[in-house]
């Protein structure tokens, strides 16, 4: 998993943002956070300087990141938002069924971070990453 990190600050927290989508539709889950990304990537920024759009390419996605940007600031957001590649979101997010979300926390988890910001609106999402920590 390459999560776009290179920090070399000893002793420092690092605490990353993870958006947990509970949902049986694994698909449907991916495709309720493309627009956001499409948002960011597309028109967030200048069109030579976006740091989401660098992330992106960075995180080896930089012909969908240029096509996303080029669609969204032609006016064609839901183009964008299609455009967004499944394999992108599955980098950030964990989405699906709690079975996924178990085994594909283990990358997360191993990241080099030292905390997670979890982002849900979804109080089983919150129980399920505790019980996954260990917390619970």
């Amino acid at each position: 998993m390459k999560l776009g990190l290179s920090i070399g600050y000893s002793g420092a927290d690092l605490n990353l943002p993870l958006t947990r989508i509970i949902d049986r539709d694994v698909r449907a889950a991916l495709d309720r956070l493309k627009p956001d990304i499409a948002l960011y990537v597309g028109g967030m920024g200048a069109r030579e300087k976006n740091f989401h759009k660098d992330l992106m390419s960075q995180q080896g996605f930089p012909v969908a990141a240029e096509r996303i940007q080029e669609l969204y600031l032609a006016g064609r957001k839901q183009e964008a938002t299609a455009a967004v590649p499944d394999e992108l979101i599955d980098l950030r997010a964990l989405v699906g069924p709690p079975e996924r979300i178990r085994s594909r926390y283990r990358a997360w988890e191993n990241s080099g971070n030292t905390g997670l910001i979890i982002r849900t609106n979804q109080d089983e999402a919150v129980e399920l990453m505790a019980e996954v920590a260990g917390l619970a």
